[in-house]
């Protein structure tokens, strides 16, 4: 048989790779982080083997997929710095923050993962997404709004722990995480 090559190829390799994100999106959202490698590949009609070939490790796989959500969160914080006043961008920057990470169990724990490693795909966007979180407490602060003597790693503590809590008591209570985030933000004010 004939083995396609060039731009088919390469056509097929995006499709594989496009399916494979969207079902271990899936895939994890239903059974968390652990969640069986093999059956995302089922799932997505390919063999482990490819897989295998666009993700080699677990870990690549969750950076495929939280890469993409730290630079949405960044772009999302980005765009309250330049429209919102400063509490309200902070506190709607943080309510995006814990409901990209509590998407699935098991994701708190990945995005404090790529904090400290510099040699992860993911630090530049985790970075970046801090940076954004980091400035817009920094504005909220400096508009007398938020208490000044809380620093950036404080806050984002807070409220990964917040996210922390929902993931594990009440992932399907999106009411809880409200409440807790008000609570977190009663404790931040001036």
């Amino acid at each position: 048989m004939h083995e396609a090559k060039g731009p088919s190829r390469r056509a097929d390799a995006r499709r594989n790779r496009e399916r494979l994100l969207a079902e271990a999106q899936t895939t994890f959202a239903e059974h968390g982080t652990r969640a069986s490698l093999e059956q995302i590949a089922t799932r997505a009609g390919v063999g482990i083997g490819t897989l295998y070939r666009h993700f080699p490790t677990r870990q690549d796989l969750l950076e495929a997929l939280l890469g993409a959500r730290f630079d949405t969160l960044t772009a999302t914080g980005r765009t309250l710095l330049a429209t919102r006043p400063p509490e309200a961008a902070l506190t709607e920057w943080t309510h995006a923050f814990v409901t990209a990470t509590t998407t699935f169990r098991g994701l708190t724990a990945e995005v404090a993962r790529p904090l400290d490693d510099e040699t992860t795909r993911l630090h530049a966007s985790c970075t970046a997404m801090r940076e954004v979180g980091a400035e817009l407490l920094r504005r909220a602060q400096e508009s007398g709004t938020v208490r000044a003597d809380v620093s950036p790693a404080d806050f984002f503590v807070l409220v990964t722990g917040v996210a922390w809590a929902h993931e594990q008591c009440a992932p399907d209570a999106p009411e809880r995480v409200a409440r807790l985030l008000d609570l977190l933000f009663d404790g931040l004010r001036r």
